[in-house]
Protein backbone atom coordinates (compact mmCIF):
# COMPACT_ATOMS: atom_id res chain seq x y z
CA UNK A 1 0.00 0.00 0.00
CA UNK A 2 1.20 3.61 -0.88
CA UNK A 3 1.51 6.30 1.83
CA UNK A 4 1.45 9.29 0.10
CA UNK A 5 2.63 12.34 1.97
CA UNK A 6 0.24 15.12 3.21
CA UNK A 7 1.08 17.50 1.01
CA UNK A 8 0.43 15.45 -1.93
CA UNK A 9 -2.12 13.89 -0.53
CA UNK A 10 -4.06 17.01 -0.55
CA UNK A 11 -2.96 18.35 -3.86
CA UNK A 12 -4.98 14.98 -4.83
CA UNK A 13 -7.85 15.37 -3.63
CA UNK A 14 -8.46 18.79 -5.11
CA UNK A 15 -10.46 19.25 -8.52
CA UNK A 16 -7.35 19.39 -10.66
CA UNK A 17 -3.99 18.26 -10.36
CA UNK A 18 -0.56 18.24 -12.08
CA UNK A 19 0.84 15.16 -11.36
CA UNK A 20 3.56 12.71 -14.04
CA UNK A 21 5.25 9.95 -13.43
CA UNK A 22 9.18 9.54 -12.79
CA UNK A 23 11.20 6.43 -13.14
CA UNK A 24 14.10 5.79 -11.51
CA UNK A 25 16.66 3.35 -12.70
CA UNK A 26 19.51 1.27 -11.25
CA UNK A 27 21.98 -0.48 -12.85
CA UNK A 28 24.22 -3.25 -11.09
CA UNK A 29 27.12 -1.61 -11.48
CA UNK A 30 25.43 1.06 -9.62
CA UNK A 31 24.99 3.90 -12.92
CA UNK A 32 21.62 5.56 -12.15
CA UNK A 33 19.40 7.06 -15.10
CA UNK A 34 15.95 9.10 -14.58
CA UNK A 35 13.19 9.30 -17.01
CA UNK A 36 9.73 10.97 -16.72
CA UNK A 37 6.59 11.55 -18.88
CA UNK A 38 6.68 15.05 -18.21
CA UNK A 39 7.61 17.29 -21.11
CA UNK A 40 10.31 19.07 -18.51
CA UNK A 41 13.17 18.11 -16.96
CA UNK A 42 12.88 17.63 -13.01
CA UNK A 43 14.82 16.44 -9.78
CA UNK A 44 13.34 14.95 -7.70
CA UNK A 45 14.82 12.60 -4.39
CA UNK A 46 18.21 14.26 -5.49
CA UNK A 47 17.84 12.62 -9.13
CA UNK A 48 17.21 14.72 -12.59
CA UNK A 49 14.55 12.93 -14.62
CA UNK A 50 14.61 13.93 -18.02
CA UNK A 51 11.92 14.06 -20.83
CA UNK A 52 11.80 13.42 -24.24
CA UNK A 53 12.67 9.70 -23.96
CA UNK A 54 9.38 8.45 -24.66
CA UNK A 55 8.73 6.68 -21.66
CA UNK A 56 5.10 5.20 -20.77
CA UNK A 57 3.80 2.10 -18.97
CA UNK A 58 1.07 -0.06 -18.90
CA UNK A 59 -1.34 -0.38 -16.48
CA UNK A 60 0.08 -1.20 -13.03
CA UNK A 61 -1.85 -3.43 -10.11
CA UNK A 62 -1.14 -3.99 -6.56
CA UNK A 63 -2.38 -7.74 -5.31
CA UNK A 64 -2.83 -8.87 -2.46
CA UNK A 65 -1.04 -12.22 -2.01
CA UNK A 66 2.39 -13.58 -3.14
CA UNK A 67 1.02 -13.79 -7.16
CA UNK A 68 4.45 -11.40 -8.91
CA UNK A 69 2.79 -8.09 -10.70
CA UNK A 70 3.99 -6.95 -14.08
CA UNK A 71 3.83 -3.24 -15.02
CA UNK A 72 5.29 -3.18 -19.10
CA UNK A 73 7.41 0.16 -19.59
CA UNK A 74 8.47 1.48 -23.17
CA UNK A 75 10.77 3.65 -24.11
CA UNK A 76 12.82 4.69 -26.87
CA UNK A 77 16.39 3.22 -27.58
CA UNK A 78 19.17 6.65 -28.43
CA UNK A 79 22.63 6.24 -28.06
CA UNK A 80 22.99 8.84 -24.79
CA UNK A 81 20.83 7.17 -22.26
CA UNK A 82 19.61 3.91 -23.28
CA UNK A 83 21.85 1.94 -25.92
CA UNK A 84 20.90 -1.34 -27.66
CA UNK A 85 24.16 -2.36 -27.16
CA UNK A 86 24.59 -2.06 -23.66
CA UNK A 87 21.12 -3.90 -23.78
CA UNK A 88 22.43 -6.91 -25.41
CA UNK A 89 25.63 -7.07 -23.00
CA UNK A 90 23.14 -7.32 -20.03
CA UNK A 91 23.88 -3.87 -18.75
CA UNK A 92 20.60 -3.83 -17.59
CA UNK A 93 19.52 -7.52 -16.10
CA UNK A 94 18.29 -7.45 -13.10
CA UNK A 95 18.10 -3.93 -12.65
CA UNK A 96 16.39 -1.68 -10.09
CA UNK A 97 13.32 0.72 -11.54
CA UNK A 98 11.31 2.91 -9.14
CA UNK A 99 8.44 4.56 -10.12
CA UNK A 100 7.42 7.93 -8.33
CA UNK A 101 4.30 10.17 -8.61
CA UNK A 102 5.44 13.22 -8.87
CA UNK A 103 3.68 16.79 -8.55
CA UNK A 104 5.52 18.59 -11.22
CA UNK A 105 4.50 22.07 -10.29
CA UNK A 106 6.39 21.30 -6.59
CA UNK A 107 8.41 18.61 -7.50
CA UNK A 108 9.24 18.27 -3.60
CA UNK A 109 5.88 16.91 -3.18
CA UNK A 110 5.94 12.91 -4.32
CA UNK A 111 5.17 9.59 -3.47
CA UNK A 112 7.20 6.39 -4.34
CA UNK A 113 4.61 3.86 -5.78
CA UNK A 114 6.45 0.49 -6.68
CA UNK A 115 10.08 -1.05 -6.92
CA UNK A 116 10.61 -3.61 -9.26
CA UNK A 117 13.25 -5.26 -10.86
CA UNK A 118 13.58 -5.59 -14.72
CA UNK A 119 12.98 -8.76 -16.40
CA UNK A 120 12.49 -9.82 -19.98
CA UNK A 121 13.61 -6.63 -22.46
CA UNK A 122 12.05 -7.01 -26.15
CA UNK A 123 13.65 -4.45 -28.29
CA UNK A 124 12.18 -3.72 -32.05
CA UNK A 125 11.59 -0.56 -34.28
CA UNK A 126 14.21 1.40 -32.56
CA UNK A 127 12.56 0.91 -29.06
CA UNK A 128 12.36 -1.37 -26.43
CA UNK A 129 9.48 -3.24 -23.75
CA UNK A 130 10.62 -3.58 -20.53
CA UNK A 131 8.83 -6.07 -18.18
CA UNK A 132 9.07 -4.94 -14.21
CA UNK A 133 8.65 -7.28 -12.56
CA UNK A 134 7.43 -7.21 -7.73
CA UNK A 135 9.83 -8.44 -5.65
CA UNK A 136 7.56 -10.96 -5.00
CA UNK A 137 9.32 -12.75 -7.86
CA UNK A 138 12.43 -13.12 -5.67
CA UNK A 139 10.03 -15.99 -3.88
CA UNK A 140 10.46 -18.17 -6.75
CA UNK A 141 14.37 -17.97 -6.67
CA UNK A 142 16.37 -20.73 -5.45
CA UNK A 143 17.33 -19.70 -1.78
CA UNK A 144 19.12 -21.59 0.86
CA UNK A 145 21.85 -24.14 0.24
CA UNK A 146 22.03 -27.00 -2.52
CA UNK A 147 22.71 -30.69 -1.34
CA UNK A 148 24.85 -32.02 -4.00
CA UNK A 149 28.32 -33.35 -4.56
CA UNK A 150 29.44 -30.52 -6.85
CA UNK A 151 29.97 -27.15 -5.30
CA UNK A 152 27.50 -24.26 -5.50
CA UNK A 153 29.71 -21.29 -5.01
CA UNK A 154 31.21 -19.21 -7.77
CA UNK A 155 34.78 -19.17 -8.03
CA UNK A 156 36.90 -16.50 -6.22
CA UNK A 157 33.69 -14.83 -4.31
CA UNK A 158 33.07 -14.68 -0.82
CA UNK A 159 32.26 -18.85 -0.17
CA UNK A 160 34.66 -20.01 -2.43
CA UNK A 161 37.60 -17.36 -1.25
CA UNK A 162 40.14 -18.11 -3.54
CA UNK A 163 42.01 -15.49 -4.85
CA UNK A 164 41.94 -15.69 -8.76
CA UNK A 165 44.31 -12.33 -9.17
CA UNK A 166 47.01 -13.93 -8.87
CA UNK A 167 50.06 -15.77 -11.18
CA UNK A 168 48.88 -18.87 -13.30
CA UNK A 169 45.10 -18.14 -13.15
CA UNK A 170 44.23 -15.46 -15.50
CA UNK A 171 46.16 -14.29 -18.66
CA UNK A 172 45.62 -11.76 -21.37
CA UNK A 173 45.29 -12.31 -25.24
CA UNK A 174 44.28 -11.00 -28.29
CA UNK A 175 41.76 -12.75 -30.73
CA UNK A 176 43.77 -14.02 -33.67
CA UNK A 177 41.00 -15.35 -36.05
CA UNK A 178 37.60 -16.01 -35.75
CA UNK A 179 37.06 -20.04 -36.90
CA UNK A 180 33.57 -20.07 -36.12
CA UNK A 181 30.58 -18.27 -34.39
CA UNK A 182 31.82 -18.15 -30.52
CA UNK A 183 34.89 -20.02 -31.67
CA UNK A 184 37.96 -18.10 -31.59
CA UNK A 185 41.76 -18.43 -32.40
CA UNK A 186 43.51 -16.25 -29.48
CA UNK A 187 46.98 -15.72 -28.52
CA UNK A 188 48.55 -15.15 -25.31
CA UNK A 189 47.44 -18.50 -24.19
CA UNK A 190 50.10 -20.94 -25.14
CA UNK A 191 51.52 -21.58 -22.14
CA UNK A 192 48.77 -23.30 -20.54
CA UNK A 193 47.44 -26.36 -20.18
CA UNK A 194 44.38 -27.51 -22.42
CA UNK A 195 41.06 -27.02 -20.79
CA UNK A 196 43.26 -24.47 -18.17
CA UNK A 197 40.37 -21.92 -18.84
CA UNK A 198 36.98 -23.73 -19.60
CA UNK A 199 34.42 -22.89 -17.82
CA UNK A 200 36.45 -19.53 -16.92
CA UNK A 201 35.45 -16.10 -17.32
CA UNK A 202 36.57 -13.51 -20.52
CA UNK A 203 36.05 -9.64 -19.58
CA UNK A 204 36.57 -7.67 -22.50
CA UNK A 205 39.10 -4.96 -23.13
CA UNK A 206 38.53 -3.92 -26.13
CA UNK A 207 36.28 -3.93 -29.07
CA UNK A 208 32.79 -3.92 -29.87
CA UNK A 209 31.92 -5.92 -26.54
CA UNK A 210 34.53 -3.57 -24.29
CA UNK A 211 33.85 -3.29 -20.76
CA UNK A 212 31.20 -6.85 -21.34
CA UNK A 213 32.16 -10.64 -20.05
CA UNK A 214 31.21 -14.18 -22.14
CA UNK A 215 31.34 -17.50 -20.40
CA UNK A 216 34.17 -20.07 -21.72
CA UNK A 217 32.85 -23.27 -22.89
CA UNK A 218 36.04 -24.71 -23.90
CA UNK A 219 39.83 -24.12 -24.00
CA UNK A 220 41.21 -26.17 -26.89
CA UNK A 221 44.81 -26.80 -27.66
CA UNK A 222 45.74 -27.88 -31.83
CA UNK A 223 48.69 -27.76 -34.32
CA UNK A 224 46.84 -24.93 -35.55
CA UNK A 225 47.01 -23.20 -32.14
CA UNK A 226 44.93 -21.93 -29.13
CA UNK A 227 41.26 -21.49 -29.37
CA UNK A 228 38.68 -20.90 -27.10
CA UNK A 229 34.71 -21.57 -27.08
CA UNK A 230 32.33 -19.04 -26.09
CA UNK A 231 28.89 -19.63 -24.64
CA UNK A 232 26.41 -17.71 -27.50
CA UNK A 233 25.16 -14.29 -26.29
CA UNK A 234 23.31 -11.62 -27.84
CA UNK A 235 24.60 -8.22 -29.03
CA UNK A 236 27.88 -7.69 -31.16
CA UNK A 237 30.35 -10.52 -31.74
CA UNK A 238 34.33 -10.68 -31.33
CA UNK A 239 36.57 -9.45 -33.86
CA UNK A 240 40.17 -10.20 -35.22
CA UNK A 241 42.11 -7.32 -32.64
CA UNK A 242 39.93 -7.76 -29.85
CA UNK A 243 41.76 -7.98 -26.36
CA UNK A 244 40.57 -9.77 -23.62
CA UNK A 245 41.62 -11.08 -19.83
CA UNK A 246 40.44 -14.85 -19.57
CA UNK A 247 40.29 -16.24 -15.64
CA UNK A 248 40.95 -19.73 -14.92
CA UNK A 249 37.64 -21.79 -14.57
CA UNK A 250 36.33 -24.87 -12.33
CA UNK A 251 33.91 -27.46 -13.25
CA UNK A 252 32.97 -27.33 -8.82
CA UNK A 253 33.98 -30.95 -8.76
CA UNK A 254 35.89 -31.89 -5.87
CA UNK A 255 39.10 -33.21 -7.26
CA UNK A 256 39.09 -29.97 -9.24
CA UNK A 257 38.97 -28.03 -6.09
CA UNK A 258 41.90 -30.03 -4.33
CA UNK A 259 44.02 -30.59 -7.64
CA UNK A 260 43.89 -27.50 -9.53
CA UNK A 261 43.11 -24.98 -6.64
CA UNK A 262 44.48 -26.56 -3.63
CA UNK A 263 41.32 -25.14 -1.95
CA UNK A 264 39.82 -28.22 -1.09
CA UNK A 265 38.91 -27.22 2.51
CA UNK A 266 36.70 -24.27 1.20
CA UNK A 267 34.67 -26.46 -0.53
CA UNK A 268 30.98 -25.74 -0.88
CA UNK A 269 29.60 -29.08 -2.08
CA UNK A 270 29.23 -32.43 -0.34
CA UNK A 271 31.47 -34.80 -2.13
CA UNK A 272 30.94 -37.60 0.36
CA UNK A 273 26.99 -38.01 -0.25
CA UNK A 274 26.02 -40.99 -1.01
CA UNK A 275 24.00 -41.80 -4.16
CA UNK A 276 21.19 -43.84 -5.34
CA UNK A 277 23.24 -46.72 -5.79
CA UNK A 278 24.14 -46.66 -2.50
CA UNK A 279 21.21 -45.57 -0.19
CA UNK A 280 19.21 -48.43 -1.64
CA UNK A 281 22.17 -51.02 -2.18
CA UNK A 282 22.54 -53.53 0.58
CA UNK A 283 25.97 -55.27 2.12
CA UNK A 284 27.52 -58.10 0.64
CA UNK A 285 30.29 -60.31 0.90
CA UNK A 286 33.51 -59.04 -0.44
CA UNK A 287 32.37 -54.81 0.11
CA UNK A 288 34.71 -52.88 2.53
CA UNK A 289 33.18 -51.22 5.51
CA UNK A 290 36.01 -49.38 6.57
CA UNK A 291 34.13 -45.71 7.18
CA UNK A 292 36.40 -44.20 4.71
CA UNK A 293 35.16 -41.80 2.11
CA UNK A 294 32.72 -42.85 -1.00
CA UNK A 295 34.90 -40.71 -2.62
CA UNK A 296 38.72 -40.15 -2.24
Amino acid sequence: MTIYPEALAAHLAGTATTVCHCWRLTRRDGTVKGFTDHDNALTVDGTTFRPLTGFSATEARDTMGLAVDTVDVEGALSSDEIDEADIARGFYDDATVETFLVNWRAPGEFARLRRATIGKITRRDGAFVAELKSRMHALDQVNGRVIARRCDAELGDARCRFVLDQPGFSATGTVLAIEAPDLLRVSGLEGFAAGWFSFGLVEWTSGARAGAKSHVIGHLKAAGGVSLSLQPEEGPSPETGDAFLVRAGCDKAFSTCREKFGNAVNFQGFPHLPGNDAAYGYAVDGDVFDGGPLVP
